[in-house]
């Protein structure tokens, strides 16, 4: 059975940094694309970044130039560090592994259970 958990989130002050982790595991032997999403009070799950298995980024208008996107493909994981943290930042933050084989078989999507993120003075 593949999980996906995530650490990191928290409360942050205005400007602040933060970097989020997720691993995978679970009889993994590929994933394709691995990726973060938010969720804030009242809106649509929104893709934030997101990393293919060879490194290719892919990031939000709103991510670009202060969230990097990274992964370790032996590990399973990605990770985003996120600087100049914005209080429109403030949203439940999901890892999503898209394209994932493993002893389970082939799966289009997994997604962790999510961790919150707060900026608030």
């Amino acid at each position: 059975q593949v999980q996906l958990v995530e650490s990191g989130g928290g409360l942050v002050q205005p400007g602040g940094s933060l970097r989020l982790s997720c691993a995978a595991s679970g009889g993994i032997f590929s994933i394709n694309a691995m990726g973060w999403y938010r969720q804030a009070p009242g809106k649509q799950r929104e893709l934030v970044a997101s990393i293919s298995s060879g490194g290719s980024t892919n990031y939000a208008n709103s991510a670009k130039g202060r969230f990097t996107i990274s992964r370790d493909n032996a590990k399973n994981s990605v990770y985003m560090q996120m600087n100049s943290l914005k209080p429109e930042d403030t949203a439940v933050y999901y890892c999503n592994a898209d394209g994932v084989w493993s002893r389970s078989g082939y799966v289009n999507d997994y997604w962790g259970q999510g961790t919150p993120v707060t900026v608030s003075s």
